[in-house]
């Protein structure tokens, strides 16, 4: 077979190992997505993705979803196979253990405790082992888990909906609803793969949301509300049910608030100020990373939006940008201090989506490379 059809034979079955793996969204955190494939002679024997944090592998999976010896096979896997004990025993000795006659990893795993151990326990055992198809696309769906691994804190999201002038809100303060129905169910679709969500005193005095993903399958993430003074009114939907709530506050916050939050089963979180006297998220996403909080999803409103922006704690941007003008209301995001153009925080598009009516615009923190004219 030519060299290039073995390519290409390789990339479908890759390809349908990350389409595996992303079926673990919302399920597999603090873990990766991961998705493996079991090919002999151009048949899939065999496929499997990691289902569940604590619960077996993705190469397990497919091990024991093969309808024939896997012996002599190629597993196809989208993460370099784990090398250490942790919940679950070591996948490298468990695919050493089946002799495959070939490996494809798409992307090595950043976690210290694998870090092309895996791949080298393969390799030394005598297994055809090979590295880096689809690589960046192997990355991509692994984006929350490399950050979180290499920096202990986690990923964040910054969402929010807006009209064609940039305003989330009319001047009245009225903002229900910029988006389009399917754009509403989107975003619950998000809320479901995000650990947490969190928001502003603002977003929940104006808006009094529910912050669940009702609308579609999946968990509701951990609702985390910022209120630096908790002077919300513990009344508020958001704190009716206080499982899987927390109020985020400085040591000046209301006693007698805090109290009533307690008592509904509302955990109130104690951060530290910044220079404005406010709850420093840095601070807070450090936190949150050692309770193996993964992804945040900030759903706003503008004063929490412009602070993670201000902050440089944003790694993904999805504006819902509906096609409707309101002229004079509330900017999306507020004076982040920039004066000169060269300075404005740079984000590069990943691509563009239609949804109902609206477009949704989904971007990385990061400077585009120019082309210049």
């Amino acid at each position: 077979m030519a060299e290039g059809k073995i390519r290409s034979t390789d990339e479908k079955f890759m390809r349908r190992a990350l389409t595996l793996a992303r079926k673990g969204e919302g399920s597999v955190s603090p873990n990766p997505l991961v998705g493996a494939v079991i090919v002999r002679e151009g048949r899939i024997i065999g496929e499997g993705w990691h289902r569940c944090c604590g619960e077996n592998h993705a190469e397990i999976n497919a091990i024991r979803d093969a309808t024939e010896t896997v012996a002599g096979a190629t597993f196809y896997i989208t993460l370099e196979p784990c090398s250490h004990h942790g919940r679950t025993p070591p996948c490298a000795e468990a695919l050493i253990a089946c002799r495959p006659g070939r490996v494809v990893v798409g992307a090595v795993d950043p976690n210290p405790l694998v870090s092309g151990r895996g791949i080298e326990a393969l390799r030394q055992s005598g297994i055809e082992t090979e590295v880096g198809l689809l690589e960046e696309a192997c990355r991509e769906s692994n984006r929350i888990f490399f950050k979180y691994i290499r920096t202990g804190l986690p990923y964040v999201t910054l969402k929010f909906a807006q009209t064609l002038d940039g305003r989330i809100a009319t001047a009245s303060g009225h903002s229900r609803w910029i988006s389009s129905p399917p754009s509403l169910r989107f975003a619950h679709r998000l809320r479901a793969v995000h650990d947490a969500i969190l928001v502003g005193a603002d977003t929940v005095r104006m808006d009094n949301p529910e912050l669940t993903c009702r609308l579609v399958r999946g968990r509701n993430p951990l609702r985390i509300v910022v209120d630096s003074g908790l002077r919300l009114s513990p009344d508020a939907t958001i704190f009716s049910d206080g499982k899987r709530t927390v109020a985020v506050a400085t040591r000046h916050a209301a006693v007698e608030n805090r109290r009533l939050l307690e008592k509904k089963g509302v955990e109130v979180l104690e951060i530290g100020e910044d220079p404005a006297g406010r709850v420093d998220l840095h601070k807070l996403l450090t936190v949150l990373g050692k309770r193996k909080i993964s992804s945040v999803l900030v759903e706003g409103g503008a004063a929490v939006a412009t602070a993670f922006l201000k902050g440089n704690l944003v790694d993904r941007l999805l504006i819902v940008l509906a096609p409707k003008i309101v002229g004079g209301g509330v900017n999306a995001v507020g004076d982040l201090g920039i004066l000169r153009m060269e300075d404005a925080l740079g984000f590069s598009f990943q691509r563009f989506t239609r949804c109902g009516a609206d477009l949704i615009l989904d971007a990385r923190i990061g400077r585009p490379t120019m082309t210049p004219p």
